[in-house]
């Protein structure tokens, strides 16, 4: 089975840019989608961006133009840099894989069809 780590998260201050990165180890698929997704204190986890099969990439709405999620399947790598960070960016950002491809878009979306994750890195916003 895959393992998932994440690095690159610290403490930015707003307008900042700050760029992600997450490997997989172990048994893994490059053909299966990876993403990004965060979670604040005393809030749900929710979806920030994924790059799935097909060189398809969806950004969640409170990131979209300001992030880009990219990956290299050579190094089993997928990044997510975040520009013009905001205070409401500051979360643990977690990436995960789908144990599947999914064709709907909106699959993506959910925390609940992605099987693996990753134990996530701290990104603090602040001035």
């Amino acid at each position: 089975q895959v393992q998932l780590a994440e690095s690159g998260g610290g403490l930015v201050q707003p307008g900042d840019s700050l760029s992600l990165s997450c490997t997989a180890s172990g048994r893994f698929s490059s053909s299966v989608a990876m993403g990004w997704f965060r979670q604040a204190p005393g809030k749900e986890r929710e979806f920030v961006a994924v790059a799935a099969s097909g060189e398809r990439k969806f950004y969640a709405d409170s990131v979209q133009g300001r992030a880009t999620i990219s990956r290299d399947n050579a190094k089993r790598t997928v990044y997510l840099e975040i520009k013009a960070l905001k205070v409401e960016d500051t979360a643990i950002y977690f990436c995960a894989v789908t144990p599947q491809n999914y064709a709907s878009m909106r699959a993506h979306f959910s925390a609940r069809n992605y099987a693996v994750w990753g134990q996530g890195t701290q990104v603090t916003v602040s001035s």
